[in-house]
């Protein structure tokens, strides 16, 4: 079944209800039998065309996740890429920041991981938790050693929105294709996947009391999120919102949204052209008679 990914796609400026945004819709694979049939067909395609961004060094790839806890990022990126050569590819969570990054702009820290052309870079939440858990968590925002006319503005998120799409501009600008995902988990759903944390032993290091205490905020990350996606969604960067009650069929459509940024890429051919050729020929002459 094709995948139209403009449906999960924020149209920029347009209000999001996230009530009105689906945590699951009608399954893209038909059995759980042939859901890894799909998803490695999705593998090795983006295998393929990894190669090909690696060869052409022209571009770069900047995929950004963020959720709730519990959404899934990990698992799909986990799935998603795992047919990617590491060799190519970066992985970045970003935590809480050092003495250094405090002592710099907010996106300074994200500048430091770019991806470099050729390569895909991979932001496991990123620089939008500034106006996310930082917005929820004043506290935090005090602690950044802003000026007091900066933390006295009133309309410190939106200038913060504004920084973001400029610099998503810029990157787009310079050959870097930033994509951008937020799964939409329902609560219910979180609450099953943090009891199933709790009730398997194996999965116990995966929850934190501070789970709990972010669960409470579920209604401020909510507006947090409204507010985000619409002022930082644009052509060049759009956000896409994967429901995610479903891991097996968010991991189809992320797949399926990378896939066609990277089809989109003026990739030259991995095959050599005539001069190339005619260089490496005359090379391995000289290697034959050694």
């Amino acid at each position: 079944m094709k995948i139209n990914i403009d449906k999960f796609c924020v149209p920029p400026g347009k209000k999001v209800n996230l009530k009105h945004w689906p945590t699951r819709v009608k399954p893209f694979y038909d059995s759980e039998e042939e859901y890894p049939e799909l998803l490695e067909h999705h593998v090795r395609k983006l295998s393929d065309l990894q190669e090909q961004l690696y060869a052409d060094t022209r571009y770069a790839v900047l995929l950004i996740f963020q959720a709730m806890d519990a959404a899934g990022k990990d698992s799909a990126i986990k799935h998603v890429m795992s047919g990617i050569n590491p060799q190519g590819c970066e992985v970045f969570s970003f935590k809480q920041p050092s003495a250094e990054e405090l002592a710099h702009d907010f996106l300074w820290r994200a500048v430091c991981r770019l991806p470099e052309r050729g390569h895909i870079g991979i932001f496991n939440r990123s620089y939008y938790e500034e106006v996310l858990v930082v917005r929820v968590h004043p506290e935090i925002l005090r602690a950044q050693l802003l000026p007091p006319e900066d933390l006295e503005d009133k309309n410190i998120w939106k200038h913060r929105f504004q920084s973001m799409v400029d610099y998503e501009r810029h990157l787009h600008r310079n050959g870097t294709r930033v994509v951008k995902f937020f799964l939409h988990i329902s609560k219910e759903e979180q609450k099953r996947r943090f009891l199933r944390r709790i009730d398997e032993p194996a999965k116990n290091w995966k929850f934190s009391q501070a789970d709990i205490r972010e669960r409470a905020r579920w209604k401020e990350y909510t507006r947090a999120y409204e507010e985000c996606l619409p002022a930082t969604s644009t052509e060049e960067a759009p956000w896409h919102i994967i429901p995610s009650d479903d891991k097996l069929n968010a991991r189809l459509i992320i797949s399926a949204a990378i896939l066609r940024v990277l089809k989109s890429l003026k990739l030259g051919t991995l095959e050599p052209n005539q001069q190339r050729r005619s260089d490496l020929l005359k090379i391995r002459k000289m290697l034959v008679k050694e």
